[in-house]
């Protein structure tokens, strides 16, 4: 029996991570990367497991020095803390390997870091090299071959996460995408045929996610309608399951723009109780969607940009986007048209981010043989490793910049939240249906439910926030959702949500002007923005 810690590295503050606003939910995070439970749950039962979240314990390297084996997972993002993590493993002769998106894009960072590297997926490999640990017998460097198979895969371990620190739970139920974008790693490590879990395999995930307390749950595929046929089948039994329980969980995910062309299947994600979905919009300008490759968000006779966002919302499906600056069709003017696309679209968390060239992708190659990779120095000063083409680097880095204070700035914030919960009166699908004629208790108890959390998140945000300015301009909002929606609990709840996230962007924003006097360096704030923690990318297996 060995002694196995498996553990992924703190991120810094980013868009994604909410840091800034967690306490106001009592939280330390807002969710576990998903690969932790699953690698959990591939290590044979005759050892010891234990799951280690830097980003909601502190870690015990005492402890780590009795262990017989240490694995860690990260992406590029959490790179140097990894980095730190390895050294000090290392220094006390445990064994470590090192799995996971960064050990994926860029293996050569950790060559003699690590004593054993995982490339790709890991779901054969990770099993393989613990059977061969144990005689002796492995190797110092791990590719699996064939993509994994995801109907055979085990029900990650929940139970061993430490579920009351996390907002949000995180479940996979599919791999791979169909489309090319050249920016995106998600093709190169998982391919182009998108792979499902069985229905049997989702309903028990977020049977364990309902045990363990965590109530909305974020699906981390990278699109999740990639196969649509197949995903329709799934969300028919989640539907099933949802209405046998009376809806106890709440569900968001990440998926194309083409959900848009595709009634059936936004009706389908109401009706299973997807609240909001991710979607990689990127841009405004069509000539720089073409050239990344981006075309399904070009695509002729399926409407504007702008038409098929509002379809989505119009099935209540509450939109959050991707937007990057930085394309080779990018001119200065780009800095000026996003925000007025984003309050056109009614959209208010929009993460925008530097377009950055990550290794194995079709853009770095492109790049790279064209000269126009920044050397990380440069790349920290400008905040990505890409030379553009469209404006100098200053104008890149100062219009990022720019552009972030503009979107997050309270008035142009809040008032793309009001144009849709106030001016476009936007509805959730769960909450209008009528299977709540049958489920009058269960109905009445959601509502209280929904009234003290917006209580509750309303008044540790007005104690919370010690700006006068912002406090005050919070209390304007939350009094006009009572006054507009007080009989709508639910979205006074999720309304309420969002005035909390703005808190988060809003200090993001302002961290992201502190560029240094003498050097002209984005700060750590902006770097992180380049190579932006995905959602999606905590599913890579090891």
């Amino acid at each position: 029996m060995a002694d196995i810690v498996i553990i992924n590295p703190r991120f810094d503050i980013s868009f994604w991570g909410l840091e800034h606003c967690m306490p106001l939910f009592g939280k330390r995070a807002n969710l576990p990367v998903s690969c932790l439970a699953l690698l959990a749950a591939l290590v044979p039962d005759h050892h010891d497991v234990t799951l280690v979240d830097e980003n909601v314990e502190d870690i015990d390297f005492d402890r780590l020095g009795r262990a017989d084996l240490v694995c860690l997972t990260g992406m590029s993002i959490q790179g140097r803390r990894l980095m730190e993590i390895l050294d000090e493993v290392k220094a006390r002769g445990v064994p470590v390997v090192v799995g996971g998106p960064m050990a994926t894009v860029e293996p050569e960072s950790l060559e003699g870091a690590a004593d054993v590297i995982f490339v790709g997926e890991a779901d054969e490999t990770w099993p393989q090299f613990l059977a061969e640990w144990e005689q002796g017998t492995h190797k110092t460097r791990y590719a699996q071959k064939d993509k994994s198979d995801m109907a055979t895969l085990p029900l990650p371990r929940v139970d061993l996460l430490k579920a009351d620190r996390y907002m949000f739970g995180s479940l996979q139920i599919s791999r791979g995408c169909p489309f090319t974008c050249e920016f995106c790693d998600i093709i190169v490590t998982f391919g182009r045929r998108p792979r499902l879990k069985t229905s049997e395999m989702v309903i028990a995930e977020l049977e364990a996610f309902e045990r363990a307390g965590l109530k909305i749950i974020f699906v981390v595929d990278d699109n999740l309608i990639g196969n649509k046929k197949a995903i329709k089948e799934v969300l028919r039994d989640i539907i099933a399951w949802q209405q046998e329980r009376a809806y106890p969980l709440t569900l968001f995910t990440e998926a194309s723009l083409d959900l848009a062309e595709d009634d059936e299947l936004m009706e389908l994600m109401g009706l299973a109780n997807f609240q909001s979905v991710f979607i990689g919009i990127e841009t405004p300008n069509e000539d720089s969607l073409k050239e990344t490759k981006k075309l399904q968000n070009v695509r002729p006779n399926a409407g504007t940009l702008l038409e098929r966002v509002h379809r989505i919302q119009d099935h209540g499906l509450d939109v959050w986007c991707g937007m990057i600056v930085g394309f080779d069709h990018d001119d200065p003017s780009i800095f000026d048209v996003m925000p007025k696309f984003l309050v056109d679209a009614r959209i208010s968390a929009a993460l925008i981010g530097l377009l950055h060239a990550i290794p194995t992708t079709p853009l770095y190659d492109r790049l790279k043989e064209a000269g126009r990779l920044n050397d990380p120095d440069a790349a920290d000063l400008y905040g990505t490793n890409v030379v553009p083409l469209g404006m100098s680097s200053e104008a890149l880095r100062d219009g990022f910049i720019q552009v972030m204070q503009d979107c997050y700035a309270a008035d142009a914030y809040f008032e793309r939240l009001d144009r849709q919960f106030f001016d476009n009166n936007f509805k959730f699908v769960m909450h209008q249906l009528p299977y709540w004629k049958g489920q009058r208790l269960a109905w009445m108890k959601r509502c209280v439910l929904n009234y003290v959390r917006f209580g509750a998140v309303a008044s540790r945000l007005l104690s919370v926030v010690k700006d006068e300015g912002l406090r005050s301009r919070y209390k304007q909002q939350l009094t006009r959702l009572v006054r507009r929606r007080w009989r709508e609990p639910h979205i006074l709840f999720v309304y309420t949500i969002k005035v909390a996230m703005h808190y988060h962007y809003s200090a993001l924003a302002h961290a992201l002007a502190q560029v240094d006097e003498k050097t002209g360096a984005m700060p750590d704030a902006g770097r992180s923005f380049s190579r932006v923690k995905r959602p999606a990318e905590t599913a890579v297996a090891a």
